[in-house]
């Protein structure tokens, strides 16, 4: 009796227990196959097979309604496939539940943009920014809204915050860049060089410069006026006033030229002078400039090629130019390298300069290019620009050049250059 009753309370003992190691394995299984279903569907959709895709992922949703990944792959699905509203739909529905997932808020943020419902997009940006504030993504696509409206205004501000933030991302240096010289500015001022000589009766040299700037939403424009006075052994030797032109104009949302043109009936200028030059703003803050130059002095014609490259780094810029110069059938090269560290805005900042050769880009130099392109000369040079207030913008800058002013025979000469403008 004691032994038949024992048998159906042992039997039930163990099913009990079986039922009970079932249902805890249960749902670590179902996991792992909602696991591979989700990625078999995201490969489906890597490999285009939408219809595929769509069922893989509806029937994750249905084993597994509260896992969230289904539902925001189904939102793709139909984002790309140009079901927009169905798309809107299941991406709301994610960010309602759980707005740690970023993608959904980026998928639903570029369906927005693309579908030019920029008020909704710039809120779902905001939220973004203030829950997410580590994904620099979110405010780059804010900037993208202010782009995409043609708001130069609010994109150049925010820019302005941008690149405090991100001070190492050169492309938002090089934009910035780029709206300021869009604004209505105008500004006149004065120039002045003086160089001298460690060779016994030469110099000194003098240069001085009036010359009015306007800067507009299309380019800008400057004028300059130059005079110069050459002395030896503490007597005049020559003088002369040149005319300049100059002007830079944009080609291109990314993209544009410059066109300069002097005159001057005084031999201490050349009596031509002409330039142009095509810039290409490239990503990751590069840029690319091609260009000639002409030059007619002392009844010689030069021209000149020139090819440069620039980048942004951060609040750093670095130019790199060549220059190639034909006199007689000859080719004569010149190279400068310039860099700048911008401290503030686009007027404060450290110039540095290293130089080889003669170039026609030399003002103070051009009447004695014919002369100086055939022979070798070094350079080097640091300057300080700095903007006081809101109207006066200070340069000075120094520059020492180990010329060489005949075969096998050197010079010493040391340039200061003072700047002083003011911005209307």
């Amino acid at each position: 009796m004691k032994i038949s009753g024992s048998i159906p309370f042992s039997i039930n003992t163990v099913a009990f227990i079986c039922v009970c190691f079932l249902g805890f394995q249960l749902s670590p299984a179902q996991q792992i196959n909602t696991d591979s279903l989700l990625i078999k569907a995201y490969e489906s959709l890597k490999e285009k097979k939408y219809e595929l895709a769509f069922k893989q992922a509806h029937l994750g949703k249905k084993i597994s309604p509260d896992y969230l990944d289904f539902q925001l792959l189904i939102g793709r699905i139909h984002q790309i496939t140009s079901q927009q509203d169905s798309a809107r739909l299941y991406f709301k529905k994610v960010l309602a539940k759980n707005t740690a997932y970023e993608e959904a808020f980026l998928y639903l943020i570029n369906l927005e943009l693309k579908t030019e419902n920029y008020e909704p997009a710039e809120i779902l940006i905001n939220d973004a920014i203030t829950i997410h504030p580590k994904n620099q993504t979110f405010p780059l696509k804010k900037l993208h809204v202010y782009q995409l409206k043609e708001d130069v205004n609010k994109e150049r501000e925010y820019l302005e915050e941008l690149t405090l933030m991100y001070p190492k991302n050169a492309s938002l240096t090089q934009r910035l860049f780029w709206l300021n010289s869009r604004f209505n500015s105008n500004r006149i001022g004065v120039q002045y060089r003086l160089t001298n000589f460690d060779r016994s009766g030469v110099g000194p040299w003098h240069l001085g410069t009036i010359q009015y700037i306007g800067e507009r939403p299309w380019g800008s424009f400057l004028g300059r006026v130059n005079y110069t006075q050459r002395r030896s052994n503490d007597s005049f030797l020559i003088d002369g006033v040149q005319l300049e032109g100059q002007s830079y104009f944009f080609t291109g949302d990314k993209s544009y030229a410059n066109v300069s043109i002097g005159y001057s009936e005084d031999l201490v200028f050349p009596k031509w002078r002409l330039g142009a030059t095509y810039f290409q703003a490239l990503p990751m803050g590069w840029e690319m400039d091609l260009g000639m130059r002409y030059t007619y002095v002392v009844q010689n014609d030069i021209p000149a090629a020139t090819l440069g490259v620039g980048k942004y780094f951060g609040s750093y810029w670095m130019h790199f130019r060549s220059f190639f110069q034909q006199q007689k059938k000859n080719i004569y090269p010149a190279f400068t390298l310039t860099s700048r560290y911008y401290y503030h805005t686009r007027f404060d900042y450290i110039n540095s300069i290293l130089g080889y050769g003669t170039s026609p880009d030399e003002r103070i130099l051009l009447g004695d290019l014919n002369q100086r392109i055939e022979l070798d000369s070094y350079r080097v040079g640091l300057g300080y620009y700095r903007q006081f207030g809101k109207h006066f913008l200070i340069g000075v800058q120094g520059v020492y050049n180990y010329q060489e002013y005949s075969k096998n025979k050197w010079q010493n000469e040391y340039e200061t250059f003072l700047m002083i403008h003011y911005r209307l």
